[in-house]
């Protein structure tokens, strides 16, 4: 059953979304992140996953259990999504100031994991994790502290890094134009864990989500499906409610007094991380809005509301065919950019 609810403004982050002139392309891509990955083994099985996604925090709360008589020790991984790129890319990054930019923690059976971060600095695929550690550059592209380094590098250093594409000369036109660093981050948290035999291992953890979002109503023009309506409605299951739902908030903008509805889009990668055997034993969703005046679609079976803000969503024996996509219609009126999280 497709989910779909009259839902309120999320205290959303998107950063470089206009609070005005909505008529702007402006578009902020969404970073996805999912679950844990660990090397596949015909032993462990998840018995249970318990997901709490909402626009301030995604909580996933694991029951792993080892079926075979002997111990399982593996390297538990949590991949972070890629960030940093050309200038021009955008992308909702929760905290550009941190390594640990989605706020990413961990606890095993209540007792708190300290994971180790892997981080390597990628211009087309080839390394320079090295070259730029050796200039004592941070690796995080996007943090103040990074610009900074890069700006007092050596010219020689500056010129090999701009043709090798670690860095962009911007304002032309100055006498002394401004490198950036323009590389990919890529960043896993991991960590060595054993799932002893014929026992059941208890994991959760939490972060905080990548919100995307575009300016404006990108499937809908003046209250036809636009020609990216058919790409919406595979990724979110939009249906004919929700059209009708988005028609009526278009025809209601007025952009004289403010008012006006843009999107977000939130991510939750639940395909690639299937590595355990078999399907979960026991699935739980739970996606909460957090406010109940907006608009909301996403896929599911089943979906019932549970409360003024939340939507659930159980199943037996799950196996993840499709990763989740959620879409949101965001009123002006109540986003409020000075009560993000």
């Amino acid at each position: 059953m497709k989910a779909r609810v009259i839902a309120a403004a999320w205290a959303l982050t998107l950063q470089g979304l206009a609070a005005t002139g909505a008529c702007a392309n402006d578009t902020m891509a969404v970073l996805g992140a999912g679950g844990l990955t660990f090397t596949r083994t015909d032993q462990i099985t998840m018995a249970r996953e318990d997901l709490y996604i909402s626009p301030e925090r995604v909580d996933v709360k694991y029951t792993y259990r080892n079926t075979g008589d002997t111990d399982v020790t593996t390297i538990v991984a949590f991949p972070m999504p890629k960030i940093g790129g050309p200038v021009e890319t955008m992308a909702a990054v929760p905290d550009e100031q941190s390594d640990n930019f989605m706020g990413f923690s961990v606890t095993q059976d209540g007792e708190t994991i300290e994971p180790r971060l892997q981080q390597r600095v990628l211009v087309q695929g080839i390394d320079f994790t090295d070259e730029v550690a050796a200039q004592g550059v941070p690796l995080q592209p996007l943090s103040d502290k990074t610009r900074a380094a890069v700006a007092r590098l050596d010219e020689t250093v500056l010129q090999d890094w701009l043709v090798k594409g670690l860095v962009a000369a911007m304002d032309y036109g100055a006498e002394k134009p401004e490198y950036v660093p323009v590389w990919q981050l890529d960043s896993v948290y991991w960590w060595e864990t054993t799932f002893p035999a014929g026992e059941e291992v208890n994991v959760e953890h939490s972060y905080r989500p990548s919100l995307g979002g575009t300016t404006g109503m990108a499937f809908l023009y003046e209250g036809k499906p636009d020609n990216q309506f058919e790409d919406y409605k595979r990724r979110y299951c939009i249906d004919d409610d929700f059209m009708k739902t988005a028609i009526r908030l278009e025809k209601s903008q007025d952009f004289n007094t403010g008012l006006y509805y843009f999107e977000h889009w939130l991510s939750y990668i639940l395909t690639t991380g299937n590595n355990w055997f078999g399907p979960i034993g026991d699935f739980h969703l739970t996606v909460d809005k957090g406010n109940p005046n907006h608009v909301v679609s996403f896929c599911g079976q089943d979906i019932k509301k549970t409360g003024d803000t939340t939507f659930e969503m159980r199943a037996k024996e799950f196996v993840p065919e499709r990763d989740l996509d959620i879409l949101l219609l965001v009123s002006s009126k109540d986003w409020n950019p000075g009560n993000q999280p």
